[in-house]
């Protein structure tokens, strides 16, 4: 019989546009009960639109951004301002075993909702503050998006071509800040599971990022080299680029390591005349002249589909695939046959494709419910079912935009 890992733990969700509920996403997926606790006065920037896609969506249940980052959650609306709701919301942190929030530092605590005053509360919570920079240092109030976070970190004067402008990637950083927090949290409830103890996580955006370039730091560490863009050029690999086949804006990634599968791409070109070039003789030989070797196999993959190279390459033992745009993702037959996409039913937008979660437990199967929820829709089961307040005190405090 399957289980469901995280079943019984609840999360009190303060978080919003996509490093924090992208964290609360992965832990519903296994079995969370994520509490999203929103504001008509503050309203999620996912729920009216991104910097990234600038969308303007039609009211705030509208939005397939928000939908996809807050798959399985519930959501409660107060208005935090107002000291009613945030004894509230204490009330739900009350009940739940952690709390999570991506403001500025301070924010919490200036609403009355910072660890000190949640540890009152609930002796055992765990609460992790996702920002820019942490909470101390000198950066520690200021501003960070997904840019600034790349830009920081180290990863967007890493990333682009040769001789061009660092790239910051924008949104994927956020996503990237929301796994790693997932996994911090985690751990901090495998800690309270053998002790008993709740913690504080203070996490840093930037310095996660800055945690996924060890290479680089390292070689600059050891040999005081600081590395600069080489677009999709590796260091030691070659050949290791994208390379443009037939159709409209159609590529294929290929990425050689060894003379053995060297040999097992020029097998499948059809041992090109070139290809026996002493240039090319071994894989420091392929590196230095790889500006060369690729205008070789660009000339050979134009005449081909991105399927068709794929297909001949991997059957020959190398590694090689299209790269996807979004189209082609939902569309390829093994994202199909894995079940990456499903349909999800919103009350607004209707049937919606959605990304599942990555992995495939055996025992205990990561899962998607229902729809992103509604803007305050679970007030009543919230206020009601697991804080036990009547439904006239309920409306009170609707009526006063306490719960708001």
């Amino acid at each position: 019989m399957n289980h469901v890992a995280l079943k019984g733990i609840r999360v009190a969700d303060f978080s919003w546009v996509w490093a924090g509920p992208y964290a609360t996403l992965l832990l519903s997926f296994l079995g969370a009960d994520v509490i999203k606790i929103e504001s008509r006065q503050r309203v999620d920037q996912t729920r009216q639109g991104t910097i990234t896609t600038g969308e303007d969506f039609e009211g705030f249940n509208a939005s397939p951004i928000f939908n996809n980052a807050n798959l399985n959650k519930k959501s409660v609306s107060l208005d935090l301002k107002n000291p009613e709701a945030v004894e509230l919301a204490k009330k739900i942190v009350a009940e739940s075993d952690i709390v999570i929030e991506n403001m500025r530092p301070g924010v919490m605590d200036k609403l009355g909702l910072g660890y000190k005053d949640l540890v009152k509360i609930k002796p055992n919570i765990i609460m992790i503050s996702s920002s820019g920079f942490g909470s101390s240092g000198p950066y520690g109030e200021y501003a960070g998006y997904a840019p600034i976070f790349a830009a920081i970190g180290g990863l967007a004067y890493l990333t682009g071509y040769e001789g061009g402008e660092p790239n910051t990637m924008s949104g994927v950083m956020d996503l990237r800040v929301g796994t790693m927090s997932a996994f911090a949290i985690l751990a901090a409830l495998l800690h309270r599971q053998k002790t008993g103890e709740g913690q504080y996580i203070d996490l840093s955006s930037s310095e996660c990022i800055s945690s996924l370039i060890g290479p680089e730091l390292m070689e600059y560490t050891m040999n005081k080299r600081s590395p600069n863009r080489r677009g999709n050029q590796d260091s030691i690999m070659a050949p290791h680029n994208c390379y443009r086949c037939k159709g409209d804006d159609k590529w294929i990634s290929i990425a050689v390591a060894t003379d053995e599968e060297w040999k097992a791409l020029c097998g499948a070109m059809g041992n090109p005349e070139w290809a026996q070039d002493e240039a090319f003789a071994d894989v420091y030989s392929r590196w230095k002249n790889r500006h060369q070797l690729d205008e070789y196999i660009a000339a050979w993959t134009i005449n081909c589909t991105d399927y068709e190279v794929m297909t001949r390459l991997q059957s020959a033992g190398v590694a090689a695939t299209p790269s996807f745009n979004a189209e082609q993702i939902l569309s390829d037959p093994h994202v199909k046959a894995r079940g990456k996409i499903i349909e999800v039913e919103h009350p607004v937008m209707g049937k919606k494709k959605v990304i599942t979660p990555p992995w495939k437990l055996s025992e205990t199967p990561a899962t998607i419910s229902k729809a992103s929820p509604l803007l305050g829709e679970h007030n009543e089961e919230v206020f009601s079912s697991l804080l036990g307040m009547s439904k006239e005190e309920i409306q009170k405090l609707v009526d006063e935009k306490v719960i708001y």
